[in-house]
């Protein structure tokens, strides 16, 4: 069973030893980050979010992790996607606050990349043939896989996996996996208003309507991201349920061709289950929390950290009128994000067991 080490939210006295950063600290000492990674030049994989978000994750984390890599004589700097590097000041994301540089993670036009074969087949017969591991992470001594956790329109979730098999290709290995979920979209006139938020959340200019008034999706620029259809307040667009467990499996292959560029021990995973919205930080925008701040999971293993975090989300937990204006959880049993999305979480962690990249079995240990 791997360990996964658990920091609760609980603040037993006013003092800031027993307080949520204090004991990350701590969690950090439990996994030996800065004798683990002394002398080595570490990437730190993070969401650095966009446009009017404000919930990604604090500054504060962020440097206490990177003061602690330089206390070992570790090197460390900030990654992320190409485009999410311009623009991450608004956030309190700078050299200065992180304590490093923030590199886009396949260089500044992202050419700089790796190509692994994978000649994967999905259900549908989309094929994803090869992916574009980035270089700048791929070239690090190591990695920590440092995630805000939360809901995912597609893939249910978002964290270490995720992460890692989105955040850590290129935008057309991205656009690869999404279209593992080709043909999963259906526009219903009937139902359509015409409001203009699926063109206007689209992040690619693949949604548009023409002088009809017909909605076109056009699969050439599409990334599957699926913002139009989770933007839409009438459900005129809607998606294949099955498509996500194709997806579901590009992550699994993703995150296991880039997580073998690594030994064991090379890689940390850190979950923030913190401002746990239903959205992907890459919508640009902050909607409520669905439960209070659950805390932080730590571990070397990564489908044991995102089970874990996955389970300590209780629906009992759920913030009612906490959803985004026109949406209600589905009347069905199962898992809060299940209920959000309509597709399993678990599935992913299913997928990851599938794909190899281990067992999801933990034992939590706490950090007082």
């Amino acid at each position: 069973m791997a360990t996964v080490y658990f920091a609760d939210m609980e603040v037993k006295s006013l003092s800031r030893k027993v307080t949520l950063p204090a004991k990350f600290q701590r969690m950090m000492d439990a996994l030996d980050v800065a004798q683990r990674f002394e002398g080595k030049t570490v990437a730190v994989k993070m969401h650095l979010g966009s446009g009017l978000g404000y919930t990604t994750l604090h500054p504060l984390f962020v440097r206490l992790l990177t003061d602690k890599i330089k206390e070992g004589g570790g090197k460390p700097f900030i990654t992320d996607g190409t485009s999410a590097v311009w623009d991450t000041a608004k956030r309190g994301y700078t050299e200065e606050t992180l304590g490093a540089k923030i590199i886009p993670i396949a260089g500044a036009t992202e050419k700089y990349y790796r190509t692994v074969e994978v000649n994967h087949t999905a259900s549908n017969g989309a094929t994803l043939d090869e992916l574009h591991l980035c270089g700048n992470l791929i070239d690090a001594d190591a990695v920590i896989v440092l995630s805000h956790f939360k809901g995912h329109g597609e893939a249910s979730y978002g964290g270490a996996i995720k992460n890692l098999a989105m955040g850590a290709v290129t935008r057309k290995s991205r656009a690869a996996l999404h279209r593992l979920e080709v043909g999963a979209f259906h526009w219903d006139n009937d139902k359509c208003i015409h409001c203009g938020r699926c063109i206007e959340n689209c992040p690619t200019g693949a949604c548009s309507e023409d002088e009809d008034g017909e909605i076109d999706i056009n699969i050439h620029n599409c990334v599957y991201c699926k913002h139009c259809a989770k933007s839409c307040p009438t459900g005129a667009i809607e998606v294949d349920s099955d498509s996500y467990k194709r997806l579901q499996e590009g992550l699994a292959i993703s995150a296991r061709e880039v997580a073998a560029h690594f030994e064991h021990g090379e890689i940390l995973y850190f979950n923030l289950a913190l401002d746990i919205t239903p959205l992907c930080d890459c919508w640009g925008l902050t909607t409520q929390p669905l439960v209070p701040d659950v805390g932080i999971f730590g571990s070397e293993y990564m489908l044991p950290v995102d089970k874990a975090a996955l389970d300590h989300i209780k629906m009992e937990n759920f913030i009612e009128g906490s959803l985004p204006a026109g949406r209600t959880l589905a009347e069905r049993s199962g898992h809060l994000f299940e209920r959000v999305w309509g597709t399993d979480p678990y599935n992913q962690i299913k997928m990851g067991e599938q794909f190899g990249l281990g067992d999801s079995g933990y034992e939590i240990e706490p950090i007082d």
